[in-house]
């Protein structure tokens, strides 16, 4: 039996879920949740995983948690922004999309803004 260090479980979580495999990056990750608890990678890597998956609840409660810690960081407050939009809390969502897209010019920041701000007018 072939048994995989936390770093090689990591790393193959992150593999599966650059292959759109959320489910199995979360079993890998699965150990490393409570023992790395405090790990700003493994939590940010199992909420990602939360939310390709679609386990919205499961990703806000980790994105919070990691926002909690670090309320500079822009990745992890642009996809709160992003969860609570995919769960129809527009007006919860748009802070966070505003604030991650004056921290950071990416265009997918700003195009986040301006799709809340539409359904949010409408």
């Amino acid at each position: 039996m072939t048994y995989l260090t936390e770093v090689e479980r990591y790393r193959y979580a992150e593999r599966l879920l650059a292959q759109r495999d959320p489910l199995g990056a979360l079993q890998m990750l699965d150990p490393l949740l409570d023992a790395h608890a405090g790990d700003h990678g493994v939590q940010l890597l199992a909420a990602r995983a939360y939310y390709h998956s679609a386990q919205l609840g499961r990703a806000r409660e980790a994105l919070t948690a990691l926002l909690d810690r670090d309320p500079t960081d822009h990745y992890v407050r642009f996809l709160l922004g992003r969860t609570l939009e995919r769960s129809s809390r527009h007006e919860e969502a748009l802070p966070h999309l505003r604030l991650a897209a004056a921290m950071n010019h990416d265009p997918e920041y700003a195009d986040s803004v301006a799709r809340v701000e539409r359904k949010l007018a409408a």
